[in-house]
């Protein structure tokens, strides 16, 4: 397995893994370690059934309950997120946000499988909040520590 940061601010690219098979404590370990050094992994060309993306996610922590989008019939915990062309409606979580961060005990993450992706738009953007707290002025800071525990 090879871990690869992407030279943004998160992010990184895993290669050499089979998703698809049960991973070894290690190798859980390893992939945990590098999403907490990263914030986002990402596994390109996997091919996984919906009982693959649920073993694979229990490597991470408990699931999250979504209060809004219902799971697909026979499962407890995949939802599917998608979006035909010629939909007019506005999009789905259009704007910027944060899974479940509303919720008083939310997930540790989400766990996103992309089956099929347009060649343009569809796109998911993630950041670093981490790095934006760090890096933020002391003064923007303090005012924020006064609505915010920060």
């Amino acid at each position: 397995m090879q871990i690869e940061p992407s030279g943004e601010a998160c992010g990184a690219f895993v290669t050499g893994i089979n998703l698809s098979a049960p991973l070894s404590r290690a190798v859980i370990a390893e992939l945990r370690a590098a999403w907490l050094q990263h914030h986002v992994l990402v596994f390109r060309g996997q091919d996984l059934n919906d009982d693959d993306l649920e073993r694979f996610t229990l490597c991470f922590g408990q699931f999250g309950e979504d209060p809004f989008i219902g799971p697909i019939a026979g499962r407890e915990h995949v939802i599917a997120v998608s979006r035909l062309a010629e939909e007019k409606a506005p999009l789905f979580a259009g704007t910027f946000h944060s899974d479940w961060s509303f919720q008083e005990k939310p997930p540790a993450g989400t766990c996103l499988y992309g089956i099929t992706i347009p060649p343009r738009g569809g796109d998911t953007v993630f950041v670093n909040q981490h790095l934006a707290l760090a890096k933020m002025p002391a003064d923007l800071r303090s005012q924020l520590a006064r609505i915010i525990h920060v």
